[in-house]
């Protein structure tokens, strides 16, 4: 199975170059401690939700680590605000928050919105990547089933490829030639986040899982909602998790396409949400009675090998 030349891949390239020539924000005027706290906010987000996100950012220089906590305390707000299943005004809600985060003003009130101004200028992240964020996680309240791959491929490109596309402006990188390989990482992070939460997301009523590709090993959305750890389920899985396992190979190639100072925290990142996979195989590829991670310990042993590869990482001719 090969994920190169997949026919979303070109669509998504023409999304991210478009966004990539579009405005960026203008530079923050705001006393420095009171930025300092805002940081701070968003490294506790950071700690509390992704301890993975948390670790790998770790090896980042201090400017870029807070930054790279600003940007995932924005993703994490913007996603809450759609997953916050006691709010009745969701949409509006969304709306707010996308004028404070583009509205070209800048936020005081929030400090994450705060935080993620001075970030997004200071790295002159263009809006378009935060706009199409934005839209993807909307898309939430009004879609819950994906027909085929390529489908939930534009999901994935929305909520979890422009983050890549944004983290290569913080941590600096080479060229045009980056984006494919932030495209396809992004697609396999949030297909592995997909087969990880197949339980937590059909409890809120969602099921990101191509329903093309359910159909064709013998399963329906009685098997899910059933949790039915059978064959037909692994095979099912094994299919996505080798699909998955390809994009992270195919994007491997573009950590040799980053600053050197962001190598070791992208592919630290990126090894270790891969390891979520082996998990799910290790435990006979049921995600229904357990959440699959990967412990501190299965982590910090990965680590010495992450950078040892980060350090040789091999480019690819485009």
């Amino acid at each position: 199975m090969t994920a190169q030349g997949a026919n979303w891949e070109g669509r998504m390239l023409a999304w991210a170059a478009e966004a990539l020539n579009g405005a960026t924000a203008h530079p923050t005027a705001v006393p420095g401690a009171d930025l300092d706290e805002a940081y701070a906010v968003c490294a506790d987000i950071t700690r509390e939700h992704s301890k993975t996100f948390y670790l790998a950012t770790a090896l980042l220089p201090r400017d870029k680590r807070r930054a790279m906590r600003a940007l995932y305390a924005f993703c994490r707000v913007t996603d809450n605000l759609v997953d916050d299943v006691g709010r009745t005004d969701r949409e509006a809600a969304l709306a707010s928050w996308r004028d404070q985060v583009l509205g070209g003003h800048t936020p005081t009130s929030d400090p994450v919105a705060l935080a993620w101004a001075d970030t997004s200028a200071r790295y002159r992240i263009p809006h378009g990547y935060a706009r199409q964020l934005i839209d993807g996680v909307t898309s939430d309240l009004h879609r819950t089933r994906y027909e085929t791959f390529d489908d939930l491929a534009d999901y994935a490109y929305a909520v979890a490829s422009t983050v890549g596309l944004m983290a290569m402006h913080i941590i600096g990188f080479d060229g045009h030639d980056a984006l494919p390989d932030a495209v396809k990482l992004g697609v396999a992070l949030q297909a592995t986040n997909i087969l990880r939460d197949v339980a937590e997301d059909w409890s809120r009523g969602r099921i990101y899982l191509p329903h093309a590709e359910l159909i064709a090993f013998g399963l329906s959305e009685v098997d899910v909602a059933a949790g039915r750890n059978s064959e037909k389920w692994r095979a099912f899985m094994r299919y996505q998790m080798a699909r998955i396992r390809q994009l992270y190979a195919e994007s491997r190639p573009g950590i040799a396409r980053l600053d050197r100072s962001g190598r070791f925290a992208v592919a630290a990142a990126a090894r270790l949400y891969e390891g979520i996979l082996d998990d799910i195989e290790a435990h006979d590829y049921d995600v229904f009675s357990r959440r699959a991670h990967l412990s501190a310990w299965a982590k910090l042993i990965r680590l010495p090998g992450i950078w040892w590869l980060a350090r040789r990482p091999t480019r690819q001719a485009r």
